[in-house]
């Protein structure tokens, strides 16, 4: 299904996105982006294409000519859009006007957020996650191929999904993997320049043994509650993957789960070994 009316586009928009189809099922859209226009982490759009045609579109960037044409090469159809967490949101009202049909996807606290600083009516929103139902009957043909894990511990709250046929994770801000090689690949800049990439990227490192982005999680990502963010992330690693698409950095395409036991590995395992 292609979009009801052309989208307001740049140039420099069309060369800068990344286009890739990761499997036969996923095609991600990688724009370079730099947090507080700092720091170099990049944004993804993931879109998944389920067996009936319908496509889920994670953390949607903005409805660009090539955006556009990436949906339209699926030949499939926009029946769900995700905002995975409480900051990947901005571009969800005109996907939804874009695709009213669509069951537009969000975490608890996002509604209100929405309202506030969008405009956007609570009655837009079809599936709302909560702390009292962090496992939802969303369709027939996306249960059978999304397991999903709600981490209302984390002040993001993040829906991190599980696609079963890939063996992959698309999470938002659970874990990064920066540089973002591939989200800056086509534009014009190195991903590694900035004194502030360089100072805090080593933060966001997958590289073993990633001791900073471990301290991440420990300090900062499930401080408000260990308890909980450790079960969420034991379900999460009792998961079949083999491969983790971020939205920030690049995507982890082998030993992806020696990686997230890695950084997680204080909570995953119990041991007192913090730094």
């Amino acid at each position: 299904m292609s979009p009801k009316s052309e989208p307001a586009t740049g140039k420099q928009d069309s060369d800068s996105t990344v286009v890739r189809r990761v499997s036969p099922n996923i095609t991600t859209i990688s724009i370079p982006f730099a947090q507080l226009g700092l720091l170099k982490t990049g944004g993804r759009t993931t879109i998944v294409q389920l067996q009936s045609g319908s496509l889920a579109v994670i953390s949607p960037v903005r409805l660009t000519d090539v955006v556009c044409d990436a949906l339209v090469a699926t030949n499939g159809t926009v029946k769900y859009i995700i905002a995975p967490n409480l900051e990947h949101y901005m571009q969800i009202g005109s996907w939804k006007a874009e695709f009213p049909s669509a069951c537009l996807i969000v975490p608890e606290g996002l509604p209100e957020k929405c309202a506030k600083k969008l405009g956007l009516g609570q009655e837009i929103f079809d599936i709302v996650y909560t702390a009292l139902e962090s496992q939802k009957r969303i369709s027939e043909e996306f249960d059978n191929e999304f397991d999903v894990q709600y981490i209302d511990s984390m002040d993001s709250h993040e829906i991190v999904m599980f696609h079963k046929p890939t063996h992959t994770v698309i999470e938002a801000d659970l874990l990064f993997n920066v540089p973002a090689v591939e989200q800056f690949s086509k534009s014009g800049q190195s991903p590694t320049s900035g004194v502030f990439t360089k100072l805090v990227s080593p933060i966001f490192s997958t590289t073993y043994p990633a001791t900073w982005q471990k301290r991440l999680a420990w300090y900062i990502l499930g401080a408000k509650d260990r308890v909980a963010f450790a079960a969420s992330l034991q379900r999460i690693f009792s998961w079949d993957f083999e491969r983790i698409i971020p939205c920030h950095g690049d995507v982890i395409e082998s030993e992806a789960k020696k990686v997230f036991g890695t950084i997680f590995e204080w909570y995953l395992n119990g041991e007192n070994k913090r730094l």
